[in-house]
């Protein structure tokens, strides 16, 4: 068992690691401070490759998967949660779309991610449903006028990058609303220009500021047969995707261990949170090898889980222990780590809470998906 990163890998960490110092440390209080969205950086990244990290390379992108985007994304989420946002939301729309989508729309979509001229969101939660996806209002009819289209109405809530998106992978219900059943939801491809599609309220957050996050407002948006993700009814299909994120959105709290390394004292609870990092880290990049090894399903997903529920509560902790060791200075703007710890707790929230997390990895030990057995 190899649990070393590959010549490419190693490559790509120590140039991102590199990148992060020189132009996202600086940036990362004006970004907290302003709200503003770090345009500047956006272009870093694309100039450098990085928004294609997961698109393959017949795409426009450079190949690296699961495992390069999440190198990645650890190293800027060191100095910037929301820069690193900026890179998994390169993935978390597009997943759906690689792992279910035709290929004209792979060829038609993922290339203008690639290169930074097109930027997506993705539109699941609501705000009746947002752990309790089968809960969904957003209700997609048969086009009349179109044949295999459909007329969206409905309304998405805590949506990253709503406001810079320019299209969004949205799910509705296609059968009965009042449905539970996994094949009454589908997911399609919804273009910002498109009549009936509007950015609503911009949410207030305690941290991630800099990219908006907020509602998308579905009023009668005809989206015709070609923008179907699989086949109607393909949910299952669809949310693999989702699953395929959780060691990304694992990386992004690994990211904030090394502000502990900052500080002398209490060396006891510093090497207690190291070796918990490093346990999180193999965890993270394990579920990233399994993620681009496909073994995103039912099966697999309570080690994805593990990853994604282990490092982000680890963030919390870490940032906590170091805004602790600080004092009332750490609790000022004086220093990051108000920053970081306010970031973090947004960790535990996003692609499942810690508790949905909870509930893949009792139900896999419960299912005897795992290993000891």
């Amino acid at each position: 068992m190899d649990f070393e990163l590959s010549e490419e890998l190693v490559e790509l960490q120590a140039s991102v690691r590199r990148l992060s110092q020189d132009k996202v440390r600086p940036r990362a209080r004006e970004i907290d401070d302003t709200g503003e969205y770090p345009q500047d950086l956006f272009e870093v990244f694309a100039g450098a490759g990085l928004l294609g990290l997961c698109i393959p390379v017949e795409l426009g992108g450079s190949g690296a998967g699961i495992s390069g985007l999440t190198v990645a994304i650890e190293e800027v989420a060191k100095y910037s949660n929301t820069a690193a946002l900026m890179l998994l939301l390169t993935r978390l729309p597009t997943g759906p779309v690689l792992i279910a989508g035709s290929e004209d729309q792979q060829r038609r979509y993922l290339p203008g991610i690639a290169n930074g001229s097109r930027r997506a969101a993705f539109g699941l939660s609501e705000p009746q449903a947002g752990s309790d996806v089968m809960g969904m209002r957003t209700r997609a009819v048969p086009d009349p006028d179109r044949p295999g289209g459909w007329v969206l109405n409905g309304v998405k809530c805590w949506m990253s990058g709503v406001a810079e998106a320019d299209w969004y992978t949205v799910f509705a219900k296609t059968g009965d609303v009042a449905s539970r059943r996994h094949d009454s939801i589908t997911a399609f491809i919804v273009e910002r220009p498109w009549d009936g599609v509007e950015v609503g309220r911009r949410d207030r957050k305690m941290g991630l500021r800099g990219i908006d996050t907020g509602e998308l407002l579905l009023d009668g948006v005809r989206v015709p047969a070609e923008n179907v993700i699989g086949e109607v009814g393909g949910f299952r299909l669809a949310m693999l995707g989702l699953n395929s994120m959780r060691p990304i959105v694992a990386a992004r709290g690994i990211g904030f261990g090394t502000t502990i390394g900052n500080f002398q004292g209490i060396q006891w609870e510093i090497a207690k949170l190291a070796t918990e990092i490093e346990a999180a880290r193999l965890l993270t990049y394990r579920a990233a090898w399994l993620a681009d090894q496909g073994r995103f399903t039912k099966e697999w997903v309570p080690y994805l889980s593990m990853a994604k529920y282990h490092a982000t509560e680890l963030a919390v902790r870490a940032s906590g222990l170091a805004v602790q060791l600080l004092g009332a200075a750490g609790y000022m703007k004086d220093h990051l780590t108000e920053l970081y710890y306010r970031d973090a707790r947004q960790l535990t929230i996003v692609e499942g809470t810690s508790e949905v997390q909870l509930g893949l990895i009792a139900r896999g030990v419960l299912d005897r998906d795992l290993w000891w057995d």
